[in-house]
């Protein structure tokens, strides 16, 4: 990063007409998605680039709210510029589906879809201001970021939320291509992942994402590098560039006050002796799910940190919700043992914190990412999506996880004997301590890479380096002079 900041002060020396980029952000409207292009917002900051994260005012609050470990500095760097969104249903999630899917958020998905004329506008007025608009947006933004392709000097970027191994081997799938790369077992069933409705809206961007000029990852080449060659391999144009600059998450967090009560907590607690547990922000339990998760948690005896909260709803900030039940007397019995977290809380800090020892997860992928930089090893319990291949990925690739319950047996309720025996696994056997040992020796690799020289920091820089390439926004200067 120094050594691109001392060329951009060349050129600064050079010229005082030194040509000015920005970037534009288009996130889809879902937490984990809003929040991987908050990192990335603040990663690009760094580099004194104008930053515009653009979403409705509802979607555009939510990010700013739940900001986790980012520095205040950088996020006041940030322009939020809010959208006309027309309103949209928002509601509850049904914790007693089968399918865990959060279908509650189609509503906020599709009422993006009326966002292509307000962005067009944006952008054409951006284009005006600067030499160059430089557009990253979600997969599932493409429809409404389509009209780049009509800016002289503009272009985009699709910034991809999940793992390289899940979307090669998804790609492949389509094209009914058999995955290339040997695997240490089959690959689980797409079948109950991905609703029929949502299925319909990714096909929408398809069309799209053809125009965009490159592809953004947020994971390491050193431990995705055979699946990120697969992606690159399937470039139908043979020119589209690529890059691996994950994880994107800093290392180094800043807390807010309110946060601190669960940090505290952790104070307390000996080193690696807590597992973390929370299914993210796009799942709800049912109730005798939950009576199963506490009631394991507690009789495995080993020090927990659970937080229990109902999936998001499409607007976040409409109304109540659900506060889910426990078994009588639980939190009483585990006090000193276990706490209970019903607000947001600090994933980063809590999984950076020296006494989390393992994290039961849906694997997600913003959840895998953060736990495979901080070398905490993780119990998973895929629920919808990308999650089950996740799954397969860190469990079995990596080898830095166990599984909870198999992708098969989806809709089965699982008991706390199961709870227990996988916990007991993870945080005090042989076998949990090899798979910490693992996960922390992976850890320590994936975070030398996003520093100064490694492989995901060199990825970085070459990005900003070609967004902010000097002759060709020169000879754009020139053109339009002329």
């Amino acid at each position: 990063m120094g050594s691109l900041r001392n060329n951009q002060n060349q050129h600064e020396i050079k010229s005082t007409e030194q040509p000015h980029v920005v970037v534009i952000m288009v996130p889809l409207p879902a937490q984990g998605h809003l929040n991987q292009l908050m990192q990335l917002s603040c990663l690009i900051t760094l580099y004194d680039i104008p930053i515009y994260y653009v979403g409705s005012a509802i979607h555009n609050r939510q990010a700013k709210i739940r900001v986790n470990g980012l520095s205040p500095h950088d996020i006041a760097k940030i322009h939020f510029h809010d959208l006309p969104t027309p309103s949209f249903a928002s509601p509850p999630p049904n914790p007693n589906s089968s399918n865990k899917f959060p279908s509650q958020l189609q509503p906020a998905w599709d009422a993006t879809l009326s966002l292509r004329q307000p962005v067009a506008t944006y952008l054409r007025d951006m284009s005006s201001k600067a030499n160059r608009v430089v557009v990253i947006h979600d997969p599932m933004m493409a429809v409404v970021v389509q009209d780049v392709a009509s800016i002289p000097n503009a272009e985009s970027y699709v910034f991809n939320c999940i793992s390289a191994f899940f979307l090669s081997s998804f790609n492949l799938e389509k094209k009914g291509i058999p995955f290339p790369i040997k695997l240490p077992k089959e690959l689980p069933s797409m079948e109950g992942c991905i609703p029929d409705d949502v299925q319909s809206f990714v096909a929408l961007q398809m069309e799209q994402l053809k125009y965009r000029a490159g592809d953004i990852y947020n994971t390491c080449r050193l431990i995705e590098a055979p699946y990120l060659d697969l992606l690159a391999s399937e470039d139908e144009t043979g020119n589209r560039k690529s890059w691996a600059i994950g994880p994107i998450l800093p290392t180094k967090f800043s807390s807010p006050n309110k946060y601190i009560k669960c940090l505290e907590w952790l104070d307390k607690q000996e080193v690696k002796s807590v597992i973390y547990v929370t299914f993210g922000t796009t799942t709800s339990l049912s109730d005798e799910q939950i009576e199963q998760l506490a009631l394991g948690l507690e009789q495995s005896k080993q020090k927990f940190l659970w937080v229990l909260r109902d999936a998001d709803k499409g607007n976040v900030f409409d109304g109540e919700v659900r506060r889910a039940k426990l078994p009588e007397g639980c939190e009483e019995r585990v006090k000193g043992v276990g706490i209970v977290v019903r607000d947001w809380a600090p994933q980063p800090e809590i999984l950076a914190h020296p006494s989390t020892g393992g994290f039961m997860s849906h694997c997600g992928w913003n959840s895998c990412i953060e736990s495979i930089k901080m070398g905490v090893p993780i119990a998973a319990w895929p629920m919808h999506s990308d999650q089950p291949r996740n799954t397969v990925l860190v469990t079995d690739i990596l080898k830095i996880g166990l599984v909870v319950r198999e992708w098969t047996q989806s809709e089965e309720l699982v008991k706390a004997s199961t709870i227990v025996n996988v916990v007991k696994r993870l945080m005090a056997s042989e076998e949990g301590n090899e798979i910490r040992k693992r996960a922390e020796e992976l850890g320590a690799t994936v975070r030398q890479a996003t520093e100064e020289g490694g492989v995901s920091r060199v990825e970085l820089d070459s990005f900003v380096a070609h967004i902010t390439r000097y002759n060709d926004l020169m000879g754009y200067q020139a053109l339009v002079l002329h």
